[in-house]
């Protein structure tokens, strides 16, 4: 592996034009293709094997034309104190939305009249206008949109309150601002760690190449493999962060073998084909991360997964070639002023102590007191973490300067707060079936109103909407619909949103442990692979392990629980966000992986040249300590650059995110892993022979490269040959 990649990295500093013009093409190419392909549309959200799905497609079945898993929407009025909706100056108001509405869009199906379907307030204060539309949220057109918005405008001037709800205003989360942050953060910390704008730049140039190629191949096969709108997103973030991370190592490694005297070319090889390898195999444990998603079974996911694997791909082959090329082309400028007039970048010059050695040295010196702070100190942390519900944020999480979190609260305040998230109970029958279900129902708690049934023309199935009495994601809500399950036959199935997001919940929670065992199994060996050791991945799993569950803790310790909520924007608890664990779990261990590969592959490459098991952790530290921080420090700012937005969903997963890397980067690979390496000594990097046997060599420590170079090393500096 080392020597193939030492070759390759030669090959593409001396053929640096050829290889730019390769990639500068693909980006064109990519660029060209997402500009001329159709618009992407969203595919319907789905979730198959699930209760609430299958009566979606027996509503489509028996109700045509229905739109019964299309967006809704919601005009919420209110009347001055004192008065009514149901004066006659504001029913005209009222109607006169209706009408505008009912002409605003050919994506509406229905436009229900407050004063005919019953939507008017018991104190006649507050009355709602319901809108149903032929396609989900994702692919309401903009017009569509701001006709919605505008029938609320106009009717808001005219002595009553209007405000407008629904998923029909779920767009697509604004995340431009939060790269931006993340990668003027970025720039900021490449120019401290390596005192050159040339070396910062670098793969801060590569990473945006990555991620354009990576995003724009997407938009233009969207149409052509069904992909979402939503799916870039997540190709997006991690792409950008792979991408600086692994430019990044591979920069300093050269730097490095600059430091100790190589040619230009020479050091990009060894480059490329030490680093490279740590890039390539903490790349695959990314990969193996995002393509487990799809282990969920949900098609949404799946998609993200694999397009932000594919991006992935794309950073460790840009890694590889690219940067080898670039440094041909930026020359001496690459390092910093100091070194071109003969100074050492810091913690190159043997021996020389920076703030790794010093460092390492110390938790050498008191492993089992850095130990049990580390593993104390994140198992308060997780605590919280024992009380995690999930569930699906609603309107109701939203910050009250949004319309959405308005209407929420003044339909919870007039009708009840289960009114802002229905059931739709789908029976599979005739009149008197879906009768019978509707007396069942009425018999059990937690339910605030009935309607009868609505037979369809056929007379073999019926549509009834049963309204909780509490707010969609409490755990009130949750067990009525699991009661209705239960006491009525297999011909009775409950949908809507709210029982769309409890089945979600419900199939996330029971994938995430196939997800963690074949995740965390592959990487496994994977690690094991790379290291030669048991004792190491199994180390570094558990570390990871760790940091997740302390993670988790904090998300839901500040919004779940409320604790420092103010600090970080969050205006209404409530339930986590269900595909929060297995998103940080895919995203988290990847990038986790790719920090104890980056450090730990350095302090094996150092034991296996003959260091003691102590000097080889303090070697590692001396090489690699400054970049991986520097590496976390960009992702975190990348992550929390996320944390300022308005919507709940990335606000929290920007904190999840950032604070996971927080733990796993600083705590558990800084301090846990040298203290347990420290107490293994020679036994970490124990291996049985058999099992040594069976594994092939990748050598990614690169002592197959040495020999290969030998030849070339003696050629580069004669001065050793002389001695």
């Amino acid at each position: 592996m080392a020597t193939f990649l030492y070759k390759l990295g030669r090959s593409a500093f001396r053929r640096r034009r050829l290889v730019a013009l390769l990639w500068v093409a693909l980006l064109a190419l990519a660029g060209v293709g997402a500009a001329i392909a159709p618009a992407a549309t969203s595919s319907s959200f789905s979730i198959p094997g699930t209760e609430a799905q299958r009566a979606f497609d027996l509503l489509e079945e028996r109700f045509p034309g229905a739109g019964a898993d299309g967006a809704t929407a919601r005009v919420v009025f209110k009347a001055p104190e004192g008065q009514k909706v149901t004066d006659p100056a504001h029913k005209a108001v009222v109607e006169e939305t209706v009408a505008a509405l009912k002409s605003g869009s050919d994506q509406i199906v229905s436009v229900a009249d407050p004063y005919t379907a019953r939507a008017v307030s018991r104190d006649g204060s507050t009355a709602y206008v319901s809108v149903a539309y032929e396609v989900n949220a994702m692919e309401l057109t903009d017009a569509t949109r701001e006709a919605l918005t505008e029938a609320g405008h106009q009717a808001q001037g005219k002595g009553l309150t209007v405000e407008v709800g629904g998923d029909a205003l779920q767009t697509m989360p604004e995340t431009g601002a939060g790269e931006i942050v993340g990668v003027v953060i970025a720039g900021i910390v490449l120019v401290v760690t390596f005192g050159s704008l040339v070396a910062a730049g670098l793969p801060l140039l590569t990473a945006i190449i990555g991620v354009g190629i990576g995003v724009s191949s997407i938009t233009a096969l969207a149409n052509v493999l069904d992909l979402g709108s939503t799916t870039s997103t997540l190709a997006m973030m991690i792409g950008l962060a792979v991408g600086i991370d692994y430019a990044l190592f591979i920069v300093s490694r050269y730097r490095a073998e600059l430091a100790e005297g190589r040619g230009k070319e020479e050091a990009a090889g060894r480059a490329t084909g030490t680093a490279g390898s740590a890039v390539v195999f903490a790349g695959l444990t990314v990969v193996i991360a995002l393509v487990g998603l799809a282990v969920v079974n949900i098609p949404m996911l799946t998609k993200m997964g694999f397009a932000a694997a594919g991006t992935v791909v794309i950073a460790v082959l840009i890694a590889l070639t690219l940067i080898p090329a670039l440094l041909g082309f930026a020359g001496d400028k690459v390092v910093g002023r100091k070194q071109r007039k003969g100074g050492e970048v810091e913690g190159d010059k043997e021996g020389k102590p920076n703030g790794g050695t010093r460092w390492a040295r110390f938790v050498i010196r008191r492993p089992v007191l850095v130990l049990l702070v580390g593993v104390l100190g994140l198992g308060a942390i997780a605590v919280p973490a024992a009380s995690l519900e999930m569930g699906l944020p609603d309107d109701g999480v939203k910050p009250v300067s949004t319309t959405e979190r308005r209407a929420y609260d003044m339909l919870s305040d007039g009708f009840g707060p289960g009114f802002n998230g229905p059931l739709l109970v789908v029976v599979d029958g005739d009149r008197a079936t879906a009768d019978k279900t509707v007396t069942t129902i009425k018999k059990l708690e937690g339910w605030a109103a009935v309607t009868p049934a609505t037979p369809n023309k056929a007379g073999d199935a019926a549509m009834i909407t049963v309204v909780p009495k509490d707010r969609p994601s409490s755990v009130a809500t949750e067990d009525l619909v699991h009661d209705i399950r239960n006491a009525t036959g297999d011909d009775v199935l409950v949908t809507g949103a709210t029982a769309m997001n409890i089945d979600f919940s419900q199939k996330m929670n029971d994938a995430l442990v196939p997800y963690l065992a074949l995740v965390v199994g592959l990487a496994f060996l994977l690690l094991m692979l790379v290291f030669r050791s048991v004792l190491v991945p199994l180390k570094a799993a558990l570390g990871f392990l760790l940091s997740v569950v302390a993670a988790l803790g904090a998300v839901v310790a500040v919004f779940q629980w409320g604790w420092l909520g103010s600090l970080f924007g969050v205006e209404q608890t409530g339930p986590i966000m269900s595909m929060m664990p297995i998103f940080m779990v895919g995203v988290v261990f990847g990038l986790a992986m790719d920090y104890e590969v980056f450090l730990v592959t350095r302090m094996r490459e150092a034991y296996v040249h003959g260091e003691r098991p102590g000097e080889a952790i303090v070697t590692g530290f001396r090489h690699s300590a400054r970049v991986v921080t520097a590496a976390a420090v960009i992702m975190i700012a990348v992550f929390s650059g996320f944390i300022g937005m308005t919507d709940q969903m990335i606000k929290m997963i920007g904190f999840g995110l950032a604070v996971a890397v927080l733990f796993d980067a600083f705590v558990v690979r800084m301090a846990i892993v040298p203290a347990v390496l420290a107490l293994l000594g020679h036994k970490a990097w124990w291996l049985p022979k058999w099992l040594d046997r069976a594994l092939p060599n990748v050598d990614v420590e690169g002592e197959g490269l040495a020999k290969h170079v030998g030849e070339t090393d003696a050629e580069a500096r004669p001065d050793l040959v002389k001695a």
